[in-house]
C-alpha cells in the first residue's frame, strides 16, 4: 500500500539541553513534527535556512555539487517512517532513483537543493504535535515565540528500546 504524502516546511532548529530538534510543520493540519538531530546536522540545516555558504563545501554542499555535476537532481525528500523513535528518510532523485538516508541529512540536502520535504501521513499522525497555525501577524509572533522557547522535553516521544537514536 502506497503512503499518502504531506508537504512539510522546515520551520526551525532548536537546541534543547543536550539535544537539538528540527521542527517540520504540516501547515494544513497545524501539526509540528519534532525530530531529534545531531549538532552537526542541526548546524547544517540552520546554515542552509539562513543562506550561509561556507568558504569550502561541507558534506551536504558536496553531495549537492556531485549531484549537479553528474546531471542529477533531488526531486524530493520523503520522511517515510518512524521506527523505535528513529525517523527514516529517502532521497528521491530525478528518474525515480531512491536512496536511503537519515532524516537530518535528507532535510539538510533538500534545503540546499530547493527540494520539497514530504512526510508520510502516518508519520505526521504518529509524531505530530498540534499547534495553532499562524493566521494573523500577532499569531505569527506568538508562533515564533513558541519556536524560540520550545525544547525536546515539551514533546512526548515514543519510548526508546536502545541507545539514543541518531537521525
Amino acid at each position: 500500500m502506497e503512503s499518502a504524502w504531506v508537504p512539510v516546511e522546515v520551520v526551525g532548529v532548536r537546541a534543547a539541553g543536550d539535544e537539538t530538534i528540527v521542527l517540520l510543520l504540516d501547515g494544513v493540519d497545524g501539526l509540528v513534527v519534532p525530530i531529534v538531530v545531531g549538532r552537526g546536522e542541526a548546524t547544517a540545516i540552520a546554515a542552509a535556512q539562513a543562506g550561509i555558504a561556507p568558504p569550502r563545501p561541507m558534506t551536504h554542499d558536496l553531495l549537492r555539487d556531485v549531484l549537479v555535476a553528474l546531471g542529477g537532481r533531488l526531486d524530493r525528500v520523503e520522511i517515510a517512517h518512524l521506527e523505535h523513535g528513529v525517523f527514516h528518510a529517502t532521497l528521491v532523485l530525478a528518474g525515480g532513483v531512491r536512496v536511503d538516508s537519515r532524516a537530518s541529512d535528507a532535510i539538510a540536502l533538500a534545503l540546499r537543493c530547493g527540494a520539497p520535504v514530504m512526510c508520510a501521513a502516518e508519520v505526521v499522525g504518529a509524531a505530530g504535535i498540534e499547534v495553532q497555525v499562524a493566521a494573523s501577524e500577532s499569531d505569527v509572533e506568538e508562533f515564533r515565540e513558541f519556536l524560540d522557547h520550545v525544547s525536546a522535553d515539551d514533546f512526548d516521544r515514543p519510548p526508546s528500546t536502545g541507545p539514543s537514536p541518531s537521525t
